[in-house]
């Protein structure tokens, strides 16, 4: 088994998690579902979560996002510590700080495109950035389809609305949990390829969780988790050497 290092320290940190554990019963019924996981998601990069069934990859973004309550250890967005957050703070952080991608694209039906990207601004009573606005719609590609409620639009298109949402307030993170699943391989990769420009072009910070070895050579890096723990790490990726990768992972989620 190779052993991932942890990430450097001295890089700034978008998000951290030192020695997270997330443990659900106990006793014999005990599942360890992230046993000590120390990671940083440095600012500007694009990184893929990856491993088999139940290795803990939707947990650990679940729990560094914010969505999930953590057994044990630290979780950091920013200068933030999840751990010493009440609810409303918490809920809060989410709405401010951190963008969100899913699935399942979660649009509003009888809101328009534009209405559905901006609602999270409206929600919190903040004006959006127009030029920023404009910049995150032309990007995605948009621009004609804002008057468009989600019923007229593709999933493909759908997506653009979701991943723009998540652009629009400015977060320091956006987190994408199987975001292309539902999605053609030719609109996932329009999707995925927002999702790297916007990392390239933007400065985002993006942490995208997901099974596909193609989706995962948009990022600058892939973490890959088996039985609640990094076990490796790929910078550079491409959908070869992350195949590769996961080729090496017996039933039991473990590398040979």
């Amino acid at each position: 088994m190779t052993t991932s290092p942890l990430a450097d320290r001295t890089t700034t940190a978008a998000a951290r998690a030192t020695d997270l554990s997330k443990i659900y019963g106990q006793g014999e019924t005990q599942v360890v579902a992230l046993d000590r996981v120390s990671v940083d998601f440095r600012q500007a990069e694009f990184t893929a979560i990856m491993g088999p069934s139940g290795s803990g990859k939707s947990t650990l973004m679940h729990c560094v996002a914010g969505l999930d309550t953590f057994s044990s250890g630290s979780v950091r967005i920013g200068d933030t510590e999840l751990g010493s957050l009440k609810d409303k703070q918490l809920t809060k952080l989410r709405r401010d700080k951190i963008g969100f991608i899913f699935q399942a694209f979660n649009l509003l039906p009888t809101l328009s495109a534009l209405e559905n990207i901006t609602l999270p601004m409206d929600i919190a009573g903040r004006r959006p950035d127009k030029e920023w606005l404009d910049t995150v719609i032309k990007m995605v590609g948009l621009a004609d389809r804002l008057s468009h409620r989600p019923s007229q639009l593709s999933g493909g298109q759908q997506q653009r609305v979701a991943v723009a949402r998540a652009l629009a307030s400015r977060p320091d993170i956006i987190f994408g949990d199987e975001p292309t699943g539902n999605l053609d391989s030719r609109s996932g990769a329009e999707v995925l390829g927002f999702l790297r420009n916007s990392v390239r072009e933007l400065g985002q910070t993006v942490v995208m969780v997901t099974h596909d070895p193609v989706a995962a050579a948009y990022a600058d890096r892939v973490v890959f988790l088996a039985d609640g723990r990094i076990v490796d790490e790929v910078h550079g990726p491409t959908a070869e050497s992350v195949l590769d990768r996961m080729k090496r992972f017996d039933a039991k989620g473990r590398t040979s």
